[in-house]
């Protein structure tokens, strides 16, 4: 029996909240592709084969890797998540446990919250620092994805179906309710953010470009328990 490969992928505030609400099941990743990785086309393009993603195949397991932060949970030790304020007791986490049953204060994944803030204090802004998301460990990580398909395709050939799908709400924009607001994502010919415009900026704020229209890996998946 093949054991299920898992691998770390990073997500924005914006991309977590999303995921948890059940909007965003896609994600699209830049395809780097290797020598001898293309095949030419009947109009003559260079098009790359969708084999060896190196972010897995279907069946395959990404565990997301988020801003978060060690606390001192009144006295006991928690995980924060900064994209909505979680805090994850870790007592109450059977895998830190002696063999009497106890908590284990000894497992190294649990010291670190004695010199930690208190969680309050950390999600009011009143002190403490939050961790990048680069360093998250996998037993910090409280969402576990399942690759369903993987494809590729040009970034600027996204439907308005499948930016929907990347976890933009269109109505938050218009309210507000999100960082890419109307001042960021852009605006149509109306003077109002659009599905693409958002797309665009959301690819262009991870450093992406636009304009170059690459070929990206389409990432679909579905949420799992860990």
């Amino acid at each position: 029996m093949t054991a299920i490969k898992e691998r770390p992928i990073l997500f924005s505030a914006p991309m977590v909240r999303a995921i948890l609400s059940g909007q965003k099941t896609v994600t699209r990743r830049p395809l780097k592709s290797p020598h001898g990785f293309w095949e030419t086309s009947v109009t003559g393009e260079l098009v790359p084969i969708p084999v060896n993603c190196p972010h897995g195949k279907p069946g395959d397991r990404l565990y997301v890797r988020e801003t978060w932060s060690d606390v001192n949970l009144q006295g006991a030790p928690g995980v924060a998540y900064r994209a909505d304020d979680d805090v994850r007791d870790l007592m109450e986490d059977e895998t830190f446990l002696d063999e009497h049953g106890a908590f284990n204060y000894s497992d190294p994944r649990a010291k670190p919250y004695q010199f930690a803030c208190w969680s309050e204090d950390l999600l009011s802004g009143a002190e403490g620092r939050w961790r990048p998301s680069i360093h998250m460990p996998r037993w910090a990580c409280r969402i576990l994805l399942e690759i369903t398909a993987v494809r590729v395709e040009r970034l600027q050939g996204i439907s308005d179906a499948e930016i929907e799908r990347e976890g933009i709400d269109l109505e938050a924009l218009t309210d507000g309710q999100d960082r890419y607001d109307m001042c960021h994502a852009g605006s149509g010919a109306e003077g109002r953010p659009t599905l693409r415009t958002a797309w665009r900026h959301l690819w262009e704020s991870t450093g992406g470009d636009w304009d170059a229209n690459p070929w990206v890996w389409i990432i679909e998946f579905k949420r799992v328990q860990p």
